[in-house]
């Protein structure tokens, strides 16, 4: 196999850059969760419904201990530990990101689940058992906040990423900062 046979493979500068994706995104679902959260509840707490699209979709403030539709609402540390852990998870695994969409999924991941941790971390009745402060009602089913649906939408970004065989990254080595991309990239143990 000549040089301009061999499969193109992203760069290390290109690897960094989804990291950064990931991270901007991140940053974008978060401040916008956590933005909707303190307007919604100086606006709307203790108060009627908003509806939004006639009693199908309203607008009211709902305090959330456990997980999605209410689940759980006796182990809310439980809940904080697993969304600290997927943060983290999720953090250590991007170094290795070379793919758009899965920083695309990760970043909606993460940003979802430190939007949920910072409720249930700084929100009453204290640390680590803070209520998640959900607002779209939607007639029934749940009621929810954005971070749920970075979290949903990020989740389904990940199955069909998953289903499709698309790679998260070199599985040997991450990027470094150095810009050596690694024994994955060069050829690494095993390679013919």
């Amino acid at each position: 196999m000549t040089t301009s046979d061999a499969p193109k493979t992203d760069t290390p500068a290109a690897g960094r850059r989804r990291v950064w994706l990931l991270w901007l995104v991140a940053g974008i679902a978060y401040a916008i969760d956590l933005g909707s959260k303190l307007a919604v509840v100086a606006e709307l707490e203790g108060r009627d419904a908003v509806p939004v699209i006639g009693t199908w979709l309203e607008l009211r403030v709902q305090r959330n201990p456990g997980a999605a539709f209410g689940l759980g609402e006796a182990t809310t540390i439980v809940f904080t530990l697993i969304a600290a852990a997927v943060a983290v998870a999720i953090v250590r695994v991007s170094r290795r990101l070379t793919s758009t969409p899965w920083a695309l999924a990760l970043g909606l991941l993460l940003g979802g689940a430190l939007g949920n941790l910072t409720d249930r971390v700084f929100r009453s009745p204290g640390s680590m058992r803070g209520a998640v402060v959900d607002f779209i009602a939607v007639r029934d089913f749940s009621v929810m906040n954005l971070a749920d649906w970075a979290i949903t939408c990020g989740g389904a970004l990940v199955v069909l990423l998953s289903f499709r065989g698309e790679e998260l990254g070199p599985v040997d080595t991450p990027y470094d900062a150095g810009g050596d991309s690694g024994p994955a990239r060069q050829g690494g143990a095993g390679a013919p």
